[in-house]
């Protein structure tokens, strides 16, 4: 890969809404800064650890913290608004390169607006949107304003050229690279193992999640703590302290908090088991070695939707890595205390089911390897690669 001249500015923009985006999209910045040196200028969208590289953003992301369907319906002419502000900031800079880093439903309306009024910005998407699990449409349309796709799951380059999308290479998750933050040590492994068993209960990361799954889980782990001990911990984020704390207070069974990243991976290190709501979650708890039980509820009329869009056996990340449903998940009317109890007594024992989980995570590390390139470096690499092939 011939990378563009240091000796040529070269600008960059990047979109990121979701703190998520915002350290793949940190992590990008760094490594273009690297390779480009005081040459490289980057300007967008972004939240803490982007403004840290550099980013001087539009707006605060915390402005399209939106989740659920009835929400964004509420909130769509601020949406809207930000889509139009965005794409014209975009069009007015001209960079030598757009980034769109996940959250589809904001990021991909700038680019199909920015490919619509310059088609000689180039587009890449950083995080593929789950066109293998619904919309699969969306692969083929996003030729128009995608041109290239960096995966973080190792099955998607192939579903992008089953249904005939945009050149699409896997880059690597960032989980890969915290794998020592994971994994216990001797110490740890022995906790790990060793009686009352410790329970990690994961509701989710966002208001809404959190909502609908507390009174649920809660219920759950008051009818498993009649038949099994455990010491039960949830893992939660300072801003959303408060309201965790308040929506526990009622469990029959009452939960340690452990706040933050640093305190959440501990927790992971030691933990027998986990009662998870769907999401990236389980690929980290997979990823870390815990068996586990995964629920998701969502409002009536999203749960509408997608039950007529899903094209998936599983929504569970690590399932679709490994590719089998190994791990049990309830959804919406299946999801019962009842049901997540027993579920939960079988992961938490020497189960067959808790062996079968176990021997399935065995196999991550080889299915999800990068070999010996961290993700950024290989999504900065095709960034520069797009950046040169453009602008030959």
């Amino acid at each position: 890969m011939q990378a563009p001249s240091p000796s040529t500015d070269r600008k960059v923009f990047l979109i990121a809404t979701e703190e998520s985006g915002d350290r793949l999209g940190a992590a990008l910045m760094k490594v273009l800064r690297q390779r480009l040196g005081d040459s490289v200028q980057f300007s967008g969208v972004g939240g803490r650890q982007m403004t840290g590289e550099g980013i001087a953003p539009l707006f605060p992301i915390e402005e399209l913290s939106i989740v659920g369907l009835s929400a964004v319906v509420k909130q769509l002419p601020k949406i809207l608004r930000l889509i139009s502000r965005t794409a014209d900031a975009v069009l007015a800079e001209a960079p030598d390169m757009l980034v769109i880093i996940d959250s589809p439903d904001f990021t991909h309306r700038v680019a199909r607006r920015v490919r619509a009024r310059n088609p000689d910005i180039p587009i890449v998407d950083y995080v593929s949107p789950s066109v293998w699990a619904w919309r699969p449409g969306r692969a083929q349309a996003m030729r128009g304003y995608v041109d290239h796709v960096l995966a973080l799951l190792p099955f998607e380059p192939e579903e992008y050229r089953k249904l005939q999308g945009p050149p699409c290479s896997y880059v690597g998750h960032p989980l890969t690279e915290q794998l020592a933050s994971l994994r216990p040590n001797e110490e740890e492994q022995k906790r790990r193992d060793a009686q009352p068993p410790v329970l990690l209960v994961l509701p989710g990361s966002r208001r809404s999640e959190i909502r609908h799954h507390l009174a649920l889980f809660g219920a759950a782990l008051g009818k498993l703590n009649q038949q099994i001990p455990f010491e039960l911990v949830l893992p939660t984020m300072p801003h959303l302290e408060a309201m965790v704390r308040e929506g526990v207070a009622s469990w029959p069974v009452a939960p340690r908090l452990a706040i933050g990243e640093i305190e959440k991976r501990a927790a992971f290190r030691v933990a027998r088991a986990a009662l998870a709501k769907s999401g990236t979650v389980t690929l980290e708890l997979a990823l870390s070695g815990i068996p586990m039980v995964t629920a998701y509820r969502v409002g009536a009329a999203e749960a509408f939707i997608l039950r007529r869009a899903i094209r998936v056996s599983s929504v569970i990340l690590a399932n679709l890595v490994i590719g089998s449903d190994i791990i049990p998940e309830f959804l919406q009317e299946n999801c019962t205390p009842d049901r997540l109890a027993r579920a939960l007594g079988d992961v938490l024992a020497d189960s067959p089911d808790r062996l079968r989980q176990l021997v399935a995570f065995a196999t991550m590390d080889g299915k999800m390897s990068t070999g010996d390139q961290p993700p950024s470096v290989r999504a900065a690499d095709i960034v520069l690669a797009e950046m040169s092939r453009r602008s030959a």
